[in-house]
């Protein structure tokens, strides 16, 4: 079995989805939040 180099790895992730909206999510690092800023805002408990 080969093992695929780690960055091409990370670099062929589909992008993160909003699970609430579906909209792709501008991703940063070190961010674990998993729906948009839009959706984040309509929250209440945050």
């Amino acid at each position: 079995m080969q093992t695929k180099n780690p960055l091409e790895f990370f670099r062929t992730l589909p992008p993160k989805q909003c699970p609430e909206c579906g909209d792709q999510i501008t991703e940063q690092a070190e961010s674990y939040l998993m729906e948009c800023d839009h959706c984040l805002s309509k929250r209440e408990d945050y």
